[in-house]
């Protein structure tokens, strides 16, 4: 992000501050529908951590750290919209016309959608990390900057993460014994 930018947008200059929202508004969009994966919830929790960042970009001391702030402004506001409307986040995902024109279409959609719910069924805590290190390529120590953590919780984060989506997948793949279709987890 451009440093004069967010100078200017701290002194209060309400043009500077909307081309900073056209600049990154699809970082911060990716982000949180990565997190909270629903579209709607995602462009509003993206509105809203502009709104913070409108109102506490005073108190950021380093304007070459805003990336980094403005990612925590937004996780901070993810959850609270997971707090807010927890039901919304065991909605489905749309499938997109470019998956339906891949080879093996049905493949595809069908993983995509096995991951949808493997994410589906982990904590807060865990999705972020997981976005922020693999959507983002954050390193943990970047992670653990951004969400005020240290590195070894991030570490330990990841690792039960990604143990929690092998085994949601595992579960996933084997046979229902009765024939039922698996419940999502009531939160």
């Amino acid at each position: 992000m451009d440093q004069e930018l967010v100078v200017r947008v701290q002194q209060g200059d309400q043009a500077a501050f909307e081309t900073l929202i056209v600049a990154d508004y699809p970082r911060l969009f990716r982000v949180a529908n990565g997190i909270l994966g629903d579209r709607h919830l995602a462009e509003d929790a993206t509105q809203q951590a502009f709104l913070d960042i409108w109102r506490d970009i005073r108190r950021l001391k380093d304007p070459a750290k805003f990336e980094g702030w403005s990612y925590r402004l937004l996780v901070h506001v993810c959850y609270a919209e997971v707090k807010r409307k927890p039901d919304s986040l065991l909605g489905s995902r749309v499938v997109t016309v470019d998956e339906l024109r891949t080879a093996d279409a049905f493949s595809v959609i069908d993983d995509r959608e096995q991951l949808d719910r493997g994410f589906r069924q982990l904590s807060m805590d865990h999705r972020v990390v997981l976005v922020l290190h693999y959507l983002l390529g954050m390193t943990p120590e970047q992670v653990a900057e951004v969400l005020g953590i240290s590195r070894w919780t991030v570490y330990s984060r990841l690792d039960r993460a990604v143990k929690a989506m092998r085994t949601a997948l595992e579960a996933d793949a084997r046979p229902n014994p009765t024939g039922q279709v698996p419940q999502e987890p009531v939160r």
